[in-house]
């Protein structure tokens, strides 16, 4: 095996690393893109920026200008003709193609997201959200203001957590529970990945009305409305009782202590003397190595005023409610699952 270090790092002086890191135009053209449809337009085949102008709004000539971008971003492809058509790169740039790359893109560069982003400063001036000093109110909140982004919102998680359902699915038995709740479920990605990978229990998806609205859609289309009831409420005022298993899946790390010790009291209260608890989190680890999770920590602290941990900070959290982890289990994707059981 060749010893080459192909990595970026070693040959791109420290200046233009981190330049790369602040530019943001890249970003601004794919959202633009998303924000035109331009992947809806073109998925029936390819088209010139004259014929695209019209049903997108646009100046033609600047359009073109545009696209010509895209096809060098490899996103389109342009013809000796000027037509341009989808690459498979684009493709994923289509309403509803998996992956949720187009909410995604739609959620992570509109204005309500950017704004907020500039608040890390705030946030690390004063310990507060920077996000809920740009909105007025926690995100949460702002969301539930706001139907029609909280539904892209719901997408862009199964768009950044692609592959994690699929692999706690993998790394844990779930076969030996009757009934599952998924606490925070919003629109089921982890719960019907679950009960598709295992024919025994039946699931219970638990979150507020507004954000489990789409839930129906995707468990219908997964086969699995006969195992799968949903609830409405509010993890901070209770959660369905007796199921052998509960799952907070990047749940605790949205909140501040007080408001996990909450949450947590709510499932210890529901829980039966056998259930178990599951989060599903990153879990840092010991001080002194570094881990890609440090940056979502910062970003926790940005978006909602919440917090990565480590296994020692997951104990003692748990403890407090009177659970008590039993174990950790790694999954092939950034997140563990964190077991706790009733002290």
């Amino acid at each position: 095996m060749s010893k080459r270090n192909d990595n970026k790092a070693d040959t791109v002086p420290p200046h233009a690393q981190l330049i790369e890191m602040a530019r943001t135009l890249k970003a601004h053209i794919v959202y633009t893109a998303a924000k035109l449809d331009l992947a809806d337009h073109l998925a029936q085949g390819p088209k010139s920026a004259d014929e695209l102008a019209g049903p997108t709004g646009t100046h033609a000539p600047s359009l073109y200008r545009f696209m010509r971008a895209l096809a060098t971003l490899g996103i389109l492809t342009e013809s000796d003709t000027r037509r341009f058509a989808l690459t498979s790169l684009g493709e994923a740039l289509k309403t509803g193609a998996p992956g949720s790359a187009r909410a995604t893109v739609l959620t992570l560069e509109s204005d309500w997201w950017m704004n907020g982003q500039r608040g890390l400063l705030y946030a690390l001036q004063t310990g507060k959200c920077g996000f809920e000093k740009s909105l007025g109110m926690p995100v949460f909140d702002w969301l539930a203001e706001h139907p029609e982004d909280a539904s892209l919102f719901s997408q862009t998680m199964i768009g950044l957590h692609e592959g994690q359902p699929e692999a706690v699915a993998a790394s844990y038995d779930f076969s030996a529970f009757q009934t599952i709740v998924d606490v925070g479920g919003a629109s089921g990605q982890l719960l019907t990945t679950i009960l598709g990978s295992c024919r025994g229990p039946r699931g219970i998806l638990f979150d507020l009305a507004p954000v489990v609205r789409d839930a129906p859609t995707l468990i219908r289309a997964r086969g699995l409305m006969d195992r799968v009831t949903i609830q409405a409420g509010s993890f901070f005022e209770g959660v369905p009782n007796g199921a052998d298993a509960y799952l907070l899946s990047h749940i605790i790390h949205d909140w501040s202590e007080k408001q996990c010790l909450t949450i947590l009291a709510q499932c210890r209260r529901a829980m039966h003397p056998t259930s178990c608890l599951l989060l599903i989190e990153i879990v840092l680890p010991p001080a002194g190595t570094p881990h890609q999770g440090s940056l979502l920590d910062v970003g926790m602290l940005l978006y909602t005023g919440g917090q990565e941990r480590t296994e020692e900070e997951y104990a003692a959290l748990l403890g407090k409610a009177d659970l008590r982890l039993t174990r950790i289990v790694p999954t092939s994707s950034p997140v563990s699952i964190v077991e706790a059981t009733i002290n």
